[in-house]
């Protein structure tokens, strides 16, 4: 057993979309959270700033003596995940990526069209594709970068005309070319526009690496025997710019769970 906090970060508040997801499976864990809100987005960044934004944050979480670092961001999961694994070799680091495209291959078929949408630096990578061909290489994917999304998110502009435009904007030449019946939320900010996508394309499958991700890490604490036995200590959600969207999102996203968390917020400069 090992009652330690997992971290998880992101460039922005994305990866929120996995804290639910983590509190039903595993609700016996902690989480420490801190998002890069000051710095977000991260998809039209360069590499190396990325990591070494990623190096930062994982110092911090690592300070806060975290058992276990989870990636819930796309982006850098698909450019700083061996940098944060060189640089943290003692604790486990988990990516997005890799366990949604183990789903992927595990559930779609040749006859499928999975579509991948992600931020520019994501399909640029080719992460998706590379694994989900790993894993099962008689996949049929197709990818496309949407950047103006992750900013739309992190101001709140979602359930509305200027979201739905945007969306059609980026997917429907591209899903009527590609012939896609499956979409992979390749951003964990997109869950949060989810319901815009089912509204929009309902006989589209969509696949969330926000979701994907805890199994990933419930098998990694099953492996090294290290499940919590549950603690009174509260889950903590840092940012690098403690914004009024940041507390709005934590509540939106959390919904009536907030409650029990004992949340603390707190500003954190890096």
């Amino acid at each position: 057993m090992d009652n330690r906090p997992i971290g998880f970060f992101d460039s922005g508040l994305g990866g929120l979309t996995s804290i639910p997801h983590m509190i039903k499976t595993l609700p016996n864990e902690r989480i420490i959270f801190f998002g890069d809100t000051a710095r977000t987005p991260y998809g039209s960044k360069s590499p190396g700033t990325i990591k070494l934004f990623a190096e930062q944050i994982g110092d911090f979480l690592v300070s806060e003596g975290v058992k276990m670092i989870v990636i819930a961001c796309n982006t850098v999961s698909a450019t700083a995940l061996d940098t944060l694994r060189a640089k943290f070799p003692d604790i486990p680091v988990i990516g997005v990526i890799s366990p949604t495209a183990r789903v992927v291959a595990n559930t779609c078929t040749p006859n499928d069209k999975v579509g991948i949408m992600a931020t520019k630096v994501t399909v640029a990578s080719g992460a998706y594709e590379k694994k989900i061909y790993e894993k099962n290489p008689y996949i049929n994917t197709a990818s496309i970068p949407c950047p103006a999304l992750v900013p739309l998110i992190e101001e709140g502009i979602i359930d509305n005309e200027i979201m739905d435009l945007t969306l059609k904007y980026y997917l429907d030449d591209f899903i009527k070319k590609e012939m896609i019946d499956t979409l992979v939320l390749g951003c964990t900010h997109y869950p949060l526009i989810a319901d815009n996508l089912r509204r929009l394309y309902p006989n589209i499958k969509i696949i969330s690496s926000s979701k994907e991700v805890v199994e990933a890490i419930r098998i990694e604490l099953e492996k090294t025997d290290a499940f919590a036995s549950g603690s009174a200590e509260e889950n903590k959600f840092f940012a690098s710019d403690l914004s009024e969207n940041f507390v709005k999102m934590i509540e939106k996203i959390l919904g009536e769970d907030k409650a029990s968390l004992n949340i603390n917020f707190k500003n954190l400069d890096i």
